[in-house]
């Protein structure tokens, strides 16, 4: 089983992070679990760190905002977010779901993943994760949700 961070977090996310559920089981317990499925410890650890970083970068964020700013990518992160990639992320900020800021979060996270690339659908998840995480983000993460989770039903149809 080749499993990376990025599906440790999804299987966390899934499964824990945004349930209803009020009994969430503490940092140990869900580290048994990951290792009983069969995720590898280095990975599990790296997941923990990973959504441990999504809370101290969105502390560290300013409010400040720029309405008519341009981003540009560094190499790395082209390397990282093809054009559909980035194409993406230009979307969600000119519909509202994503700002400054957090688009800022959204590619810092995607660079902390343990990987090469990052596909389009692997981007979403990480958007929304990084929506969860924000306070005063909950009408543009529903919004996401509904993005993310009407691409899995029109794959599975």
């Amino acid at each position: 089983m080749k499993e990376n961070v990025f599906d440790v977090l999804l299987y966390l996310f899934e499964n824990y992070i945004d349930t209803e559920d009020t009994n969430k089981p503490d940092k140990d317990t869900l580290e048994s679990e990951l290792e009983r499925i069969g995720f590898p410890e280095l990975e599990i650890n790296k997941a923990f760190d990973w959504l441990e970083s999504i809370t101290v970068v969105a502390d560290q964020e300013s409010a400040e905002q720029f309405e008519l700013s341009m981003r540009f990518y560094a190499e790395a992160e082209l390397e990282r977010l093809d054009v559909a990639c980035r194409g993406y992320l230009l979307f969600l900020e000119q519909v509202g779901v994503l700002d400054n800021d957090t688009r800022e979060i959204v590619i810092e996270r995607v660079m902390a993943l343990d990987t090469d690339e990052i596909d389009l659908e692997q981007l979403k998840w990480v958007v929304l994760m990084v929506l969860f995480y924000q306070p005063g983000r909950e009408v543009a993460y529903a919004w996401m949700e509904d993005l993310v989770f009407e691409d899995l039903e029109a794959v599975i149809h």
